[in-house]
């Protein structure tokens, strides 16, 4: 082996444990461009108060409005139509909606 050939491969040798040593850093991901994403992986889900009173009032007109319905019904099996029944169960059903969405997170 000649002269040349022994220093490159000492140098090669040197460099192989000079870096054997150190650790494999992969770069880190960028950041999200969408800045709804940021928002949720920096924060907390932040929770929605809700107005208590507010759903008790929805509530207590929903119980009572539902009340009217047997004697609407019973009115219909006798051949008549109550003029504000259909009003009375859609707005039955857009309470509840709403109770639920309130309750529900």
């Amino acid at each position: 082996m000649n002269r040349s050939a022994t220093i490159l491969i000492i140098a090669a040798l040197g460099l192989c444990i000079a870096t054997a040593g150190q650790q494999n850093h992969f770069p880190t991901p960028p950041k999200p461009m969408d800045p709804d994403s940021r928002t949720t992986q920096n924060t907390p889900p932040q929770r929605r108060s809700i107005n208590l009173a507010e759903c008790q009032r929805e509530a207590d007109e929903l119980a009572r409005t539902a009340q009217t319905i047997p004697s609407d019904v019973a009115s219909v099996r006798k051949g008549m139509l109550p003029k504000d029944v259909i009003e009375k169960l859609k707005q039955i059903e857009k309470l509840s909606k709403h109770l639920r969405s309130e309750l529900n997170p």
